[in-house]
């Protein structure tokens, strides 16, 4: 099939897919059967969304697509044990990972304890002391003053650490990382992606996880003639780490996003509102912002500074408190950045020079750990490749991986630990961790790129999916309202990716640090757009350089907020130059 508006290859040096003309029929189709706007019905038939089933999907509630909490293996068990210490009046303590899945799952328990008039203990470990997940030092503290230790978004592959507490403590790990052939020795490890599970609910994260297992509790707490909790006034954390975690926007997940993003817009959790109010984000929230807004924001503080800053905005009670912490985080946010461009320059430069047409890495002596998992995401967003980033210190290599979909790298890792070419590895499909010896670094990456290579065979390398072509004067308000009860979108569930047609750049200019606003015009219609990053590739400086000229323009559209007012914009992704561009022509 030719390229979409004939482009080859566009600034970033991709080649444009248009939709497949069997998908553009079913579009059709399930337009006139549904009574459906034709761009919504090809985001649904892309999806496999049937006519009959197109008005459930339109609007996702939670009561129709939650899974029970019991197809889960141990989850009675641990559902029941956190509920009888909730009970007896137990010490508790819960124990999260450093990211914002993990600090979102934490508050969810912390949440749901004071909504009983319990407190409990908060461990996050530092990311360069103490490293991913539980450890042995710090289980034992734990245990020496808990009854219950609850392991969140960790755990599952922590057999050695979680032995500490055997015969001091119970410990319940609630986790969606990839596990082993065994399970430490736990009272329960609840997760979709043990080796035991259908993974039929493989696409949780742990917030999900922690969720359905504190409807199983509230259960517990109902026949025990018990006040349960409200769980729906929760749904913003579970949505803000469904996105800021990656996890596909796929059955359940939708319901917690959709329901979520309207539970965060009554403004009524101190930490979210504080957060939300630094980012600047004057309009109401989508997944987007959750991804880009306020997900990099909580993880500064467990990239560059204090583990559990985020964990603590995020289930502040006391506005005052809230603020403060979420001022701490917006500047831990700015020092992250700087760190992440002297470590991404470096990087970007290694990857090309490898030549590695299957991975993207790089490994560099002194490159901060907190940030090699962003960087790696920068890198497989320019090169459409999985990647990983390596930072090495003290002769120990500590790296993150990012992959593409048809490309598990969490099981990946694991085999490249089980090969013995790492010390440490894990993770979920589209992400992990590992640790490896830097004499191993070279052998490690070559054998991830041959099974990259393997799972990716066949696989339309660097092409950008188009979703249809688009005139600059249908892009209104109404438009964007009718698309967005497709939504929400993210990972697993893309938003529709339009390109307009030879439209004359009006206007170029930088905007902030690394990013690009343009306006466009084509006949009597135009359009605003934003190219966030688009000075740290090919993309910024080539329509900085092109001012006047004729662009193809591929993007997503968005409302932005303007003088009070609601405007359209694009998003811009990519552009090419028409086939014989040259001196721009009079409208």
């Amino acid at each position: 099939m030719s390229a979409f508006l004939n482009v080859e290859s566009s600034l970033t040096g991709r080649r444009w897919a248009g939709p497949d003309p069997a998908d553009e029929r079913l579009a059709e189709g399930l337009a006139q059967a549904a009574l459906l706007p034709l761009p919504v019905a090809r985001v649904l038939a892309a999806r496999g969304v049937a006519a009959e089933e197109a008005a459930g999907h339109l609007e996702p509630k939670l009561r129709d697509l939650l899974p029970d909490p019991l197809r889960l293996r141990d989850m009675e068990l641990a559902a029941e044990r956190l509920v009888a210490a909730v009970v007896a009046g137990e010490r508790i303590a819960v124990f999260a990972d450093y990211d914002v899945d993990g600090g979102a799952s934490a508050a969810l328990i912390l949440g749901w304890l004071r909504a009983q008039g319990r407190e409990a203990t908060l461990y996050i470990p530092d990311r360069i002391d103490e490293g991913y997940g539980p450890n042995p030092a710090a289980i034992e503290q734990l245990a020496r003053d808990h009854a219950l230790i609850v392991c969140v978004d960790c755990g599952t592959l922590s057999h050695e650490a979680l032995a500490v507490a055997k015969g001091r403590a119970d410990v319940i790990v609630l986790d969606h990382h990839q596990g082993g052939e065994t399970l430490p020795p736990v009272l329960a490890v609840v997760n979709p992606n043990r080796a035991d599970e259908d993974g039929a609910l493989g696409h949780l994260c742990a917030a999900g996880v922690v969720f359905l297992t504190l409807v199983q509790a509230n259960r517990g707490l109902r026949a025990r003639g018990l006040a349960e909790p409200d769980l729906i006034g929760m749904l913003d954390l579970v949505a803000l780490a469904t996105v800021a975690d990656v996890a596909p926007l796929l059955g359940v997940n939708r319901a917690f996003v959709r329901q979520g993003l309207a539970v965060m817009a009554r403004r009524a959790r101190p930490g979210l509102v504080a957060l939300s109010d630094v980012a600047r984000l004057d309009s109401a929230p989508s997944a987007f912002h959750l991804g880009f807004l306020l997900g990099p924001r909580i993880n500064a503080g467990g990239r560059v500074g204090r583990a559990d800053l985020g964990a603590r905005c995020l289930s502040a009670t006391d506005r005052a408190e809230a603020e403060a912490l979420a001022a701490q985080l917006d500047a831990l946010n700015r020092e992250r950045r700087e760190i992440e461009a002297l470590v991404r320059e470096s990087a970007f430069a290694q990857a090309e020079s490898h030549g590695d047409p299957a991975l993207s890495w790089a490994a560099g002596e002194g490159w901060h750990p907190g940030v090699v998992g962003i960087v790696a995401a920068r890198l497989k967003e320019a090169t459409g490749r999985p990647s990983v980033v390596i930072g090495t210190a003290g002769g120990v290599g500590k790296g993150s991986a990012r992959s593409v979909p048809g490309f598990d790298i969490g099981r990946a890792v694991q085999r490249l630990q089980a090969e013995g070419l790492i010390t440490r590895g894990g993770g979920h499909a589209m992400a992990a961790g590992l640790t490896v010896e830097p004499a191993q670094i070279a052998p490690a990456m070559a054998r991830l790129s041959e099974l990259a290579a393997a799972a990716l065979a066949g696989r339309a390398a660097g092409a950008l999916r188009i979703s249809g072509l688009l005139d600059a004067r249908a892009a209104t308000p109404e438009m964007i309202e009718a698309l967005e009860r497709a939504g929400p979108f993210g990972a697993g569930a893309p938003a529709p990716r339009f390109a307009l047609s030879d439209l004359i750049l009006e206007q170029v200019d930088t905007m902030g640090e690394g990013h690009l606003r343009l306006r466009a015009r084509s006949g009597a219609g135009a359009l605003d757009a934003v190219a966030w990053g688009a000075m740290q590739g090919a993309l910024g400086p080539a329509l900085l350089r092109a001012r006047g000229r004729r662009f193809h323009l591929a993007g997503r559209l968005e409302l932005s907020l303007w003088g009070g007012r609601q405007r359209v914009r694009l998003r811009l992704d990519d552009a090419a130059e028409p086939a014989g561009n040259g001196t721009p022509r009079a409208d």
